[in-house]
């Protein structure tokens, strides 16, 4: 592996025809953080798990901030098209084909910026509490591309103005969305795991 390498975990699938998953954790989370989350919404998928490159404060992250919601998007975009190589040679590395990235909140707002930056790396992605990663995203073509956007409406961090904003750029994009609203706040919940695994399941019948 080069050096846009990084720290991660990787389990091989153990059913047929499920798709890998990229699991990307939140703030002060790390690449053994969505393991659980992975085998529930979708038993017997590859997943690939990396940790998070930036430390604010000594917590691992996938890009830097300059203050609760205000992201360094060129930051941003560096540390996008790092993930972005990254599963590419993890891809060759294990054998596996374009992940569907499953994110939570810092997590969720990398996978979303990677659509926008470089739509064929993902094959889809699940978006847990997501904001629009980028103020002047470039024009992405994701024709078809299925992405379920998971929002909390209590949710203290992210406005609900700002993840209709990211369901209307990724639809314009031209990807399947999938937005809903749960009566949630940030953290995630039962439903989010209920829903994610059933639109997984739809993706695996359709594939079929």
């Amino acid at each position: 592996m080069t050096e846009s390498a990084f720290i991660h975990r990787f389990e091989p699938a153990t059913r047929a025809g499920s798709p890998p998953l990229l699991l990307l954790h939140g703030t002060g989370g790390d690449e053994n953080d969505l393991l659980g989350l992975g085998k529930m919404i979708s038993p017997g998928s590859a997943l690939l798990s990396p940790r998070g490159r930036v430390l604010e404060h000594g917590m691992p992250r996938f890009f830097r901030r300059l203050a609760e919601g205000v992201f360094d998007e060129k930051d941003v975009r560096r540390r996008a098209h790092e993930l972005g190589d990254f599963v590419s040679e993890a891809r060759q590395r294990y054998g596996i084909a374009a992940p569907v990235a499953v994110g939570f909140s810092n997590g969720a707002n990398i996978a979303a910026a990677l659509l926008l930056l470089e739509p064929d790396v993902l094959a889809g992605a699940i978006l847990l509490r997501a904001m629009v990663p980028l103020s002047d995203p470039p024009t992405a073509d994701l024709a078809g591309k299925p992405i379920l956007l998971l929002s909390g409406q209590g949710d203290p961090i992210v406005p609900a103005g700002n993840s209709a904003r990211l369901a209307t750029l990724l639809s314009q994009a031209g990807a399947s969305v999938t937005h809903r609203v749960l009566p949630a706040g940030h953290q995630l919940s039962q439903a989010d795991v209920t829903l994610a695994r059933d639109w997984i399941g739809n993706l695996e019948a359709k594939a079929a």
